[in-house]
């Protein structure tokens, strides 16, 4: 089965359903319901989730979004080594350098990203939300 790392963009498009991307991100989901592939996120993206989330639906809101999508996703682990490899990471963005080193730890086949640009230098496979769910549909 795929294993692949949901980048925080595509969780906050779902969670906060953000146009125009919340459709592909709402494919997604249905498929990760439907035990399509094993999604992973990295620990952050819940607390930026919820950061972001509180923002805009409230507290209470969030959290239960937040408790939906911990039942259907596993979680990547931050931990000293990862934050210090992505310090020294080929991938410029910080946060992004961080979930790659997640994705890499956790030896997952592939990363599902709206910006892909931002991990050209990845040693992991990238996709669009776009690629993702043609890929979904053709397996």
């Amino acid at each position: 089965m795929t294993r692949i790392l949901l980048d925080t963009d595509i969780n906050l498009d779902f969670v906060l359903a953000r146009q125009p991307f919340f459709v592909e991100a709402k494919e997604i989901f249905l498929q990760l319901a439907q035990n399509k592939f094993e999604a992973y996120i990295a620990d952050i993206t819940a607390i930026n989730i919820y950061y972001f989330g509180r923002k805009e639906k409230g507290r209470d809101d969030t959290l239960k979004e937040l408790e939906k999508l911990l039942r259907l996703v596993k979680i990547c682990s931050v931990n000293s080594t990862i934050l210090q490899k992505a310090v020294n990471s080929p991938i410029t963005d910080y946060e992004d350098a961080v979930q790659h080193e997640c994705a890499v730890a956790e030896n997952l086949d592939a990363i599902v990203t709206r910006n892909t640009k931002d991990y050209k230098n990845s040693s992991v496979k990238v996709y669009s939300p776009t690629e993702f769910v043609q890929l979904l549909q053709t397996t």
